[in-house]
């Protein structure tokens, strides 16, 4: 009976002395449960933002992404309330591939990491939406401009598109060129270095002698030399630049994009007018 009695004695002793002891905080990692990119798929016009969903018993101390692009790496801390985590990878040339890491360290300084991957990859360029839009040849050199319009929503990158005045190429986009959605891109007279195309300045001359008075050819191809669009005033005859009536506005496609060419008043990389007055001497 005295020996129940001890053991019993015993291990009340035993749940008081557990009862006072505290429940320990539970350290290690605490877990990266998803990671996504925004756009999904990246093209080259597009800054991406890395996100990071976390979970865990104990705080987040730091969140840090890292990306390596051909052999270099960058690292950037990530902005979060705890629980989400974000950062930006800036806008990369078509074809890249990135990889990156996001690490996180918890109070406790134990870190967890997920690495991911994936390649830049721009849509080919639909050259049906580029369309001559306006032209302006009254004025100096400098002064005159020829308007690119793309009609559709995605960019479209202007390398290899090529200009003929009167049958002779005059102007070739180079890279990093583009027109992007519903947007402009113009092409600036000789003397005129202060013009801007639709992906920023754009110094380089355009066709010299474009002539508010002359029978004129202007066609716009495609980097594989496929005819997509043209302006033509008058008849070639003996040879473009017969004198003819002068206009001394633009030659604009009214409505904006889709209309036929009229005589409206310059809108310079805006919107043109919805209605101007027709010219009989330019072919639609």
């Amino acid at each position: 009976m005295k020996t129940i009695k001890l053991a019993f004695a015993l291990i009340i002793a035993a749940l008081a002395m557990t009862a006072c002891v505290e429940d320990k905080v539970y350290e290690g990692p605490n877990t990266i449960e998803a990671v996504s990119i925004a756009p999904d798929a990246p093209t080259s016009f597009d800054d991406v933002v890395v996100t990071a969903k976390v979970s865990g018993l104990l705080s987040v101390k730091k969140a840090v992404l890292e990306y390596t692009i051909d052999g270099k790496n960058t690292v950037v801390e990530m902005a979060g309330d705890g629980k989400t985590y974000t950062a930006t990878i800036p806008a990369q040339p078509d074809g890249t591939k990135v990889k990156y890491v996001v690490t996180i360290t918890n109070e406790a300084g134990y870190t967890s990491t997920a690495e991911r991957e994936y390649t830049v990859g721009d849509k080919p360029s639909d050259y049906t939406k580029l369309v001559i839009n306006e032209l302006y040849g009254a004025g100096e050199d400098g002064e005159k401009y020829i308007e690119l319009f793309n009609n559709g929503d995605d960019p479209i990158k202007l390398d290899g598109v090529t200009i003929k005045k009167d049958e002779a190429v005059t102007w070739t986009g180079v890279k990093d060129e583009v027109v992007m959605g519903h947007s402009y891109f113009l092409i600036v007279g000789a003397s005129n270095v202060a013009g801007e195309g639709g992906s920023g300045p754009n110094p380089r001359p355009m066709i010299k002698g474009l002539s508010a008075k002359k029978t004129l050819l202007i066609e716009l191809f495609n980097p594989k030399g496929e005819l997509i669009n043209k302006f033509q005033r008058g008849e070639k005859g003996d040879g473009w630049g017969a004198t003819i009536s002068k206009n001394d506005l633009t030659w604009s496609r009214c409505p904006n994009g889709t209309g036929k060419f009229m005589i409206a008043d310059k809108t310079f990389g805006t919107k043109n007018p919805e209605a101007g007055e027709e010219d009989l001497t330019v072919v639609q």
